[in-house]
């Protein structure tokens, strides 16, 4: 088996969730309340389904002579637009432009295209300043068999938390998170592996990996948008790769 600098292809693919995230600076002020009827016009043919996600902040300041005062802040948070089986949908967030993809899941050159013409319409909708971050975050969640309620994760993880030898402990389940910066791009990125409680004989295991590509750029280019998509892909491909063995990658090929 083998794999492309890019390129990682799966029959099955492990993927529950996929996002698109480009952070921006947005004009001082904006209200997203007042985009609302705009962007429902602009995204309704393909994502007819509405929601808005509030933003709840509190606060507590403690002046020296006086009691505690609280106050508390609402706001919209971001305007959601999903399709009819909301397996995909759009954000126009407060802080820049999301897409998200649900599984099924099948490669990302197939939704390119839909997350240029929906950032497109952002750009036409928010009028974004500059771009701050480029983000991808693929959420996986790889259920591996169990033998008699045991799993041997060396057969599946080629990285994965060990216990000291002769202590007697059986895992019971684990959480293990990096964060790490590629020597050539700057790119950076989050690596989670999690344990989730068994299921019919699987263990569940959550493989979670965010990769950010910073730094700023005029909102119009989205050739600048897609080499930084494209650099993220390969690390994310890259990590994905490395920490799974051939037998647990075998696993998604059925």
């Amino acid at each position: 088996m083998s794999m492309s600098d890019t390129h990682l292809s799966l029959s099955s693919p492990p993927i529950v969730e996929a996002v698109v995230d480009i952070d921006c600076d947005m004009p001082p002020g904006q209200d997203l309340a007042a985009l609302e009827t705009a962007a429902r016009d602009a995204f309704r043919q393909h994502y007819p389904k509405f929601r808005t996600v509030i933003r709840h902040e509190g606060q507590i300041e403690l002046p020296e002579d006086s009691l505690p005062e609280l106050s508390a802040r609402r706001g919209i948070q971001a305007l959601q637009f999903l399709q009819d089986d909301e397996k995909q949908l759009v954000q126009v967030r407060a802080r820049g432009f999301s897409l998200n993809r649900l599984a099924p899941y099948s490669t990302l050159d197939d939704y390119l295209p839909e997350i240029e013409r929906t950032w497109r319409l952002f750009l036409s909708l928010g009028s974004p300043i500059q771009i701050r971050v480029v983000r991808l975050r693929y959420i996986n969640r790889i259920e591996l068999p169990m033998t008699e309620g045991r799993v041997e994760l060396g057969d599946y993880l080629k990285v994965s938390p060990q216990l000291p030898d002769d202590t007697g402990l059986t895992s019971a389940g684990f959480f293990n998170q990096h964060a790490a910066v590629e020597a050539g791009t700057g790119n950076t990125v989050n690596i989670i592996l999690a344990t989730q409680p068994p299921q019919n004989d699987m263990l569940p295991i959550i493989f979670d990996i965010t990769a950010e590509a910073t730094g700023t750029a005029e909102p119009q280019p989205w050739a600048w948008i897609l080499s930084r998509i494209e650099s993220l892909r390969s690390l994310k491909n890259r990590i994905f790769w490395n920490t799974l063995t051939d037998r647990c990658l075998n696993l998604f090929q059925q």
